[in-house]
């Protein structure tokens, strides 16, 4: 079956789309989370987040979103996942960890969720 007619601003309920006004958006915090390929910039976010987040220009929504790594609310501020990311593996956060944070389980529920459906 080929899709000729796809409208590509139709919402799917519970996911944000990531678009060029999102992209507008999120660009500091992208730009941030691009920096994350540098080891140094690893470590200089660890020692001082807040200096690290208002060197890139961070927004509040943004800059909370960071502090409580909700990567949802990153993503929510304009991020783009595949430079999230690189903000996830600082702290050593998982895809587990964010599937978990997108149905709003534990991640030990998450876990046990996707042992059932395994089953």
């Amino acid at each position: 079956m080929e899709i000729t007619d796809f409208d590509h601003h139709t919402p799917i309920e519970g996911t944000t789309l990531f678009d060029g006004e999102m992209a507008m958006k999120g660009y500091a915090l992208n730009k941030m989370c691009y920096s994350f390929n540098a080891a140094a910039a690893r470590e200089a976010y660890l020692a001082d987040p807040e200096a690290y987040m208002d060197r890139f220009g961070l927004n509040e929504a943004q800059k909370q979103a960071c502090r409580d790594k909700n990567v949802l609310a990153m993503i929510a501020a304009g991020g783009n996942i595949y430079y999230l990311a690189k903000f996830a593996g600082i702290y050593r956060l998982d895809m587990q960890d964010i599937g978990a944070q997108q149905t709003g389980m534990t991640k030990a529920a998450f876990q046990e969720k996707l042992r059932r459906a395994g089953d």
